[in-house]
């Protein structure tokens, strides 16, 4: 666990709640903040509200009704533009590269938690202290 973690606040988008559960206790014990939102119109909500601007993204693409993951990343890059974004998905990476925001990982599930930690923590270093 480092400072640069400490400090770092990551908005995780989840509508599953035992991965929800799961991969927040992950990003915790490695030492970010986390805030929770379980469904795209939440973390919408929670991306125009913040009072400071979250340091990075961790979405599912697949949210269920309201806006996906996609649509999260693209309106959390309109605020933040370097803003790592990690996706977490099930669905197949084809529509990556057309819907995905640049400078993003993707992960497939099922994963380990500790994956999603590894992405975040490359992604903000990659942003050499911008954030």
């Amino acid at each position: 666990m480092t400072d640069e973690h400490e400090r770092a606040m990551l908005l995780y988008v989840e509508d599953e709640l035992i991965t929800q559960e799961c991969v927040a206790a992950t990003l915790k014990e490695a030492g970010f903040g986390v805030t929770v939102a379980s469904s795209g119109a939440e973390a919408l909500d929670l991306l125009a509200s913040a009072a400071a601007p979250f340091r990075g993204l961790v979405t599912d693409i697949d949210l269920g009704k309201g806006p996906d993951g996609w649509e999260i990343a693209r309106r959390a890059r309109a605020l933040v533009d370097v803003l790592p974004v990690v996706y977490v998905s099930g669905a197949s990476h084809d529509d990556w590269a057309s819907k995905g925001v640049p400078a993003s990982i993707m992960i497939a599930k099922p994963c380990a938690p500790v994956q999603i930690v590894v992405a975040v923590s490359a992604l903000l270093n990659a942003t050499g202290g911008k954030l």
